[in-house]
């Protein structure tokens, strides 16, 4: 289990005990992969109004390429695979 979700499932009040189950592992593993790939599905569907200019363009870019890095930061920080 990816330490970030431990930490979360800890303080949230979920047992060591419960963490070493690993029926129980999965499932909570399974719930934050799909919280996290629902995050991840709105950064990539995310719709940046660009106009009529050069200007607006490169912007677009730009904020499209930081868009693409925080969503990669977000699947390494909670261990999601593609």
């Amino acid at each position: 289990m990816n330490e970030q979700i431990r930490q979360l499932a800890q303080e949230v009040g979920i047992s060591v005990e419960y963490l070493t189950n690993t029926k129980q592992i999965h499932l909570i593993e399974k719930f934050a992969e799909l919280i996290v790939q629902e995050c991840v599905e709105k950064i990539e569907t995310y719709q940046i109004p660009v106009g009529n200019s050069a200007a607006g363009e490169m912007a677009a870019k730009w904020t499209y390429a930081s868009l693409k890095e925080l969503r990669d930061d977000i699947k390494e920080h909670f261990g999601i695979e593609e």
